[in-house]
């Protein structure tokens, strides 16, 4: 039966086709619409725009060989809709219009169910006089009677409901609104997939917008609409391609594109102009004292979405404000621009100033730099670089992809072949100042999150332990804290005392959980 629905379904745009009222570009977007949100084929056209209300009835007038009525232009006569109860009009999708005489003008959306006018013109003892009106027409008038308190129909009733409907077949919003959105929002990602509706993450979850699921065709829109030709041109070649864009008034985004299921995905996330503090960042002041370093290797670690760009750009904007030093950045792509300060600073972008990580620090000591931020160390010659430039003289901040502080050095070490794996100890030992490790927690109360910090401070006791190879003794030594090591752990247990964040969202990210409870016991949730 439903296959049949739909062939009908489909015959009927074919036809709207052949007479010139749509074009098939037109009928493939209003199917792609109905296989996503549902609805009728006339509704989506009269929605999207393709067709008006007075055309659609016209057609289907001249179709079914019967007059054709706009519902939304009566007013009708409680009497009138009495004649027949309310469970046949809804289960026949039927309804009075008018009686003059002995004849019955019966709006229908199958006037030509010659069973159901039998039985009516028996029952009723008058003549049926058939109307054809869509659907979604009909739909609207029987919600605007059972809402009424006396019964009565009223045509701009019905054409609210009607409209309010609409919203839920409507075309998707334009690139632009969303972007506004996502700028007002204050969340940290925008996600656009075909199937859903647009997505946000907030407080590291995602919430969908109260709109249609995408197609298709709407993400492949949207793609275009954010790329150059040239980022098009990469993207066709690549199936998906990382960028920033641009909107005057709105702000910056980076933008990755990818294709999955042969559709068009999306990811935006937005790039914001103002570089918070230590203190907004719930960062400690400490951190301040190894920005201020003139050599060595800070390195940040954590999980995608949790804070480690900010932190990095936090702890250039403090070199940039009390430093009279050049730095040099690499990043992909730029997510804050900074303004020179007290330093020059200059922000490359991997794709658009350098082709990668590794080109972009393999000429960085041409460029005189005193301080190197690099985005991500993400492969062995780009740590190779990295770890010259902290032994002679150069201070190096960048992040990595490890689970805390303290594997991050061991992760480091696997990068290079065995063989080398003395010296990478022995380069990392003495050129480490500090090791981050940071998680976003939600609030406790109100929406955001705060940041959750461990440290590990490269003293002369944690230097030893680097070259001896036993960097694993650190935690299992060390848990319950200490001046060079806190581990994530104490960080949570501490936000979770302060009354910050709940336990029970605490224990997601500690390591122990018997350590963590013994810390924070004193101070169970309410």
């Amino acid at each position: 039966m439903n296959k049949e629905n739909d062939t009908a379904k489909q015959r009927l745009g074919e036809i709207l086709v052949q007479n010139g009222l749509i074009t098939e570009e037109q009928l493939k977007k209003v199917l792609n619409r109905q296989t996503q949100v549902g609805g009728h084929l006339g509704s989506i056209l009269v929605n999207m725009g393709f067709i008006t209300i007075d055309k659609l009835i016209e057609f289907l007038s001249k179709k079914a060989g019967v007059p054709g009525i706009n519902l939304f232009e009566l007013n009708i006569d409680p009497a009138v809709i009495n004649l027949l109860p309310l469970e046949k009009i809804n289960a026949f999708k039927i309804l009075p219009v008018a009686v003059d005489k002995n004849i019955l003008t019966l709006a229908m959306i199958n006037p030509q169910d010659f069973l159901i006018i039998g039985e009516l013109e028996f029952t009723l003892g008058k003549k049926i006089k058939p109307v054809i009106v869509p659907h979604f027409m009909m739909e609207a008038a029987f919600k605007s009677i059972i809402s009424s308190a006396d019964g009565s129909f009223k045509g701009t009733v019905a054409a609210k409901l009607a409209e309010a409907h609409k919203e839920t077949i409507k075309q998707s919003p334009k690139l632009i609104q969303l972007l506004r959105y996502l700028a007002k929002s204050r969340a940290s990602d925008m996600l656009l997939t075909a199937g859903a509706p647009p997505s946000i993450r907030i407080t590291n979850e995602l919430k969908r917008l109260a709109m249609v699921p995408l197609v298709p065709a709407d993400c492949e829109r949207y793609a275009r609409e954010l790329m150059a030709d040239k980022d098009w041109d990469i993207f066709r070649r690549t199936n998906e391609h990382d960028f920033t864009a641009r909107f005057p008034k709105i702000g910056r985004f980076r933008v990755n594109v990818y294709r999955q299921r042969n559709s068009v995905s999306i990811a935006l996330r937005p790039i914001y102009d103002e570089i918070p503090s230590l203190k907004e960042l719930n960062l400690p002041e400490w951190v301040k004292e190894f920005a201020l370093k003139p050599h060595g290797l800070i390195l940040i670690t954590g999980p995608a979405g949790h804070g480690k760009s900010t932190t990095l750009s936090a702890m250039i904007d403090i070199i940039n404000t009390y430093r009279k030093c050049n730095i040099v950045t690499l990043e992909d792509p730029i997510e804050y621009l900074h303004k020179h300060k007290m330093s020059n600073i200059n922000q490359r972008e991997v794709g658009r100033d350098t082709v990668s990580f590794y080109e972009g620090i393999r000429h960085i000591f041409r460029q005189s730099p005193d301080v190197i931020m690099v985005g991500e160390m993400r492969d062995r010659e780009t740590f190779e670089i990295a770890l010259l430039a902290a032994d002679t003289g150069h201070l190096v901040l960048s992040t990595v992809h490890s689970d805390n502080s303290t594997s991050v050095i061991e992760r480091v070490i696997n990068m290079f072949p065995p063989y080398q794996h003395g010296l990478i100890r022995m380069m990392l030992a003495d050129s480490l100042l500090l090791s981050i490790s940071q998680r976003l927690i939600p609030l406790k109360n109100g929406p955001g999150r705060i940041l959750a910090v461990e440290k590990l401070i490269n003293t002369f006791r944690i230097k030893k332990l680097i070259r001896e190879e036993k960097t694993h003794q650190i935690r299992s030594q060390m848990q319950a804290g200490t001046e060079d090591y806190t581990s994530i752990d104490i960080a949570v247990a501490d936000l979770c005392n302060q009354g910050l964040i709940n336990h029970e969202d605490g224990l997601i990210y500690i390591e122990d959980k018997q350590f963590f409870n013994a810390l924070s016991i004193k101070f169970p949730d309410k």
